[in-house]
């Protein structure tokens, strides 16, 4: 059970007060002499707080000195954040200084170029207590009392209807009368295409309309080519010429004499000429082709339809809407089973005016507590009386309202990220954690599994959704949006497309549209900001990095960056002109996520070394980095470490003592120095891929352990290209790394053996879809990998004396009944057994029979 409305920051003070309390932070405090007595008095202030959050956050619906109080208390509850992490920092170097015994180490900490003032932390503690008890003070003339509020059960949702959600209620008529235009071969256009304009108010459910129409499969038959964009903004003119520029080159490349279906989703951009010029790309697709635009705007309707009637999407009936909310409510179960609920449900669902989303979130906030009393209390909230600020609806204040307070802390946070833009789930998820939005769990389950409930919660609360089912990546519709950024108030600033404007100064966490170049102009509303958590560089479009190179001024790193001191979130990743970092990035002893991928970094500096609460380190692609710090054992915190595609010639040594690490993309052998393969055997919590590369310097490889690492479901293993191969060894290599019977996709190449271990292409690994082999020049054989019962895909490479594809390669009586792609490359002798290769391979993708069956 958990308090309705539990402010944003009630998360903050429980974990403040447990931290507090710790028998770790005691010891630490009376070792140092710190005044303990100070932080016991600032634990009760705080608890005196947050016993009346609850009714604050009530109250200050209809009286805004409350608003202004619960910010005032949010600023100084981040400042205790700081401080208390702070000294966190402080007992962890002293950690990770008894940890390492040798003397120049010991010698490289005592002279760190952050020392802790004892002194003065003991005047910042009682600052601060005096700022919390005038506070505390004010809560009285505020009226606020202690435990008002309603008690909700916070039930998650068992399975998630997101998927489900495309079911069209009250869009039957819809979906078919614009089908019937989709299928028409000329709807009476001079031109090759045909506009079908979707007009509606926002939340009406333009995008569903036009998602459940590009999933038809007759829609999908009657198009040879398929494309799906977010439309430009009215908040980005420049982005939408940037896509405009893509655009063009996907459709010349692609759509020349096709008969092609785009879909542009919420269209904003009002001016003639840059539809004109993009009306001249449709041209190249076949008669027949068609273009839905979904818009709020008449205006974009009228500017982009040719022939086709501008399409009104209405809103929902009063009964659409209650079988919508019903569906997300009851989680797909007959809500007559809830008789007494659907009285009071159908009269929620009419105070949605229509509206699609806001019948699927209050449908997965009714869904939480299946309780007469409490939906009542929800039809009867003050909050629909509200005026619609920044067009947050009532119905979405009222899901973000019985939010538990673990959750809207992390929903809140979202507001860093710009409408449109396509989240990662792993990447939300890491940086919930590095903000300490996810707390250590009791259930023994790590930080990013809590992570990944939260997500997949407000996902089947439709505060996320997926745009695509096809795809892994998720959104927030643009009203939900709205709302984000609306409850995240002065603290989240995202820096929007050509609008300038200053942050408060109170401002956590920032984000910005990255741009071709990116002047220190650029950042001047961040003027006397000093207190930032994040900064969070991002791109509305996908990268391809062969694309041109994007550009940040050096002042952002040299002169900017140095200045906040409270980060816990730095990313520069795919700026072409970031190729060091300073050596102060030492002195941010909070940081616990670095992104650096895609840079042109050719070294780290020693001081990273010391951040020793380091969690994640991102440098995927980073080609001109040839070698990590030789101390990065000190970093007993990280958790993930991506050297993916990069220069790195060997791991430093000791990399076994990186307990914490979960994700290892990379691990490089050197020929005599460095970490060796047994460092592998330490990391216990492994998970995802990885690749380990330079195998010709292993001595004995079953020191890896690779078999007990049940999590890693992704290995790639990886001789020289180009070495003197001993085939005996390299077997016995080959042999000692079988990986988990949990394996998905596996990888071997440039292996020096004549033949593959037994484990290769054995039936003990049920779950193998995936296999490459590739430079395997000596073997005789392939694999008997006809066996794998879950095999969906083989591609074979460079192996030139294939003479074996008999029953060894077949596996059995009935191989291969989930191949779905065979590809060979380079191999002059297959012609022995597959007489059309390019034959083979068309006959592959369309059929699962394997070739050489007849």
């Amino acid at each position: 059970m958990a308090l309705v409305g539990q402010a944003l920051l009630s998360g903050s003070i429980q974990v403040l007060c447990e931290k507090i309390a710790s028998r770790e932070f005691v010891d630490f405090f009376r070792a140092r002499r710190l005044n303990h007595s100070l932080m016991d008095k600032l634990k009760v202030t705080l608890n005196t707080l947050h016993a009346v959050l609850n009714d604050a956050e009530e109250k200050q619906i209809v009286n805004l000195a409350v608003g202004v109080w619960l910010n005032d208390l949010k600023d100084a509850v981040f400042y205790a954040e700081d401080l208390v992490d702070e000294i966190d920092s402080e007992a962890l170097r002293h950690e990770v200084k008894d940890q390492t015994k040798q003397t120049q180490v010991c010698n490289f900490l005592s002279t760190s170029r952050n020392p802790f003032n004892y002194k003065g932390m003991n005047g910042r503690i009682k600052e601060l207590f005096e700022r919390l008890e005038r506070l505390a003070e004010q809560r009285n003339r505020l009226g606020l009392s202690e435990g008002i509020g309603r008690n909700v059960s916070q039930r998650t949702p068992t399975t998630s209807v997101v998927e489900e959600g495309f079911c069209p209620y009250g869009r039957d008529k819809d979906k078919e009368n614009i089908k019937k235009l989709l299928l028409v071969s000329d709807n009476g256009s001079s031109s090759n295409f045909s506009v079908v304009p979707i007009v509606g108010m926002g939340g009406v459910g333009k995008t569903t309309l036009a998602q459940l129409l590009y999933n038809d499969e007759q829609v999908k038959e009657h198009f040879d080519i398929h494309a799906w964009t977010k439309g430009t903004s009215k908040e980005g003119t420049s982005e939408g010429r940037l896509r405009y520029d893509s655009l063009e080159i996907r459709l010349r490349e692609q759509v020349r004499g096709k008969p092609f279906l785009f879909v542009l989703d919420d269209l904003w951009n009002e001016s003639y000429d840059d539809w004109d010029r993009l009306r001249t790309l449709f041209t190249y697709g076949a008669k027949g082709s068609k273009v839905i635009v979904t818009t709020r705007s008449r205006r974009v309707a009228s500017t982009v339809r040719n022939t086709i009637p501008i399409h009104d999407l209405e809103k929902l009936s009063d009964d659409d809407c209650w079988l919508l909310l019903a569906k997300h409510a009851f989680r797909n179960e007959n809500s007559s089973a809830h008789p007494d609920l659907e009285e009071v449900g159908k009269k929620i669902a009419r105070k949605c005016n229509g509206l699609p989303l806001a019948s699927k979130t209050l449908g997965g906030l009714l869904g939480c507590n299946l309780d007469y009393k409490e939906w009542n209390y929800i039809l009867d909230s003050n909050l629909w009386d509200l005026r619609h600020p920044n067009s947050v609806l009532p119905s979405l204040r009222l899901s973000y309202h019985y939010l538990p307070s673990y959750l809207k802390r992390c929903f809140a946070y979202c507001s860093i990220f710009p409408k449109g833009y396509e989240l990662e789930k792993e990447t939300v998820i890491l940086l919930w954690v590095a903000e300490g939005l996810i707390p250590q769990s009791d259930s023994g389950n790590t930080m990013e599994e809590v992570g990944e409930g939260y997500f997949d919660e407000l996902l089947s609360r439709s505060l996320f959704q997926r745009p695509r089912l096809d795809q892994p990546r998720f959104t927030m519709h643009d009203l939900i949006n709205d709302l984000a950024k609306f409850v995240s108030g002065e603290f989240c600033f995202r820096l929007d497309l050509e609008l300038s404007h200053e942050a408060r100064k109170r401002v956590r966490h920032f984000s910005y549209v990255r741009g071709k170049f990116d002047t220190s102009s650029k950042f001047q509303p961040l003027d006397g900001v000093k207190y930032l958590h994040t900064f969070f560089p991002l791109s509305l479009t996908p990268y391809d990095t062969r694309e041109g190179e994007v550009y940040v001024s050096n002042k952002v790193q040299d002169d900017f960056l140095p200045t906040q001191k409270y980060l816990r979130v730095i990313s520069l990743s795919r700026y072409g002109n970031i190729t060091h970092l300073p050596d102060s990035i030492g002195n941010h002893i909070h940081l616990r996520y670095i992104d650096l991928s895609y840079t042109t970094i050719k070294r780290l500096p020693d001081s990273v070394c010391t951040l020793y609460n380091l969690q994640t380190l991102l440098l995927l692609g980073c080609y001109s980095l040839v070698k990590l710090p030789a101390d990065m054992r000190k970093l007993i915190h990280l958790r993930h470490l991506d050297i993916d595609r990069t220069g790195i010639k060997k791991m430093p040594v000791h990399m076994g003592r990186l307990k914490s690490l979960r994700t290892l993309t990379a691990f490089v052998l050197g020929k005599s120095t460095g970490s060796s393969i047994a460092e592998l055997r330490e990391l216990s919590h492994l998970r995802g891929k990885i690749s380990i590369l330079n195998l010709e310097n292993v001595v004995r490889a079953i020191d890896a352990l690779l078999k007990d690492k049940n999590d890693l479901n992704e290995v790639e293993l990886q001789w020289g290209y180009k070495v003197l191969h001993d085939s005996v060894k390299e077997r016995q290599v080959l042999e000692g790394l079988q990986p988990s019977v949990n394996l998905v996709k596996l990888t071997i190449r440039f292996y020096g053996g004549t033949s593959f271990p037994n484990w290769v292409g054995d039936s003990s690994f049920p779950n193998l879809q995936v296999m490459r082999l590739s430079g395997c020049s000596n073997c005789s054989s392939l694999p008997p990998v006809g066996r794998l019962p879950a095999l969906k895909e083989l591609y074979v490479e460079g192996m030139e004396f294939v003479t074996s594809v008999g029953v060894e390669f077949y596996g059995g009586n009935q191989p291969f009944q989930s191949l779905e792609k065979l590809q060979f490359w380079n191999m002059p002798k297959w012609e022995e057994w597959l007489p059309s290769p390019s034959g083979a391979e068309r006959k592959l993708a369309h059929s699962s029979s394997f070739p050489g069956d007849n």
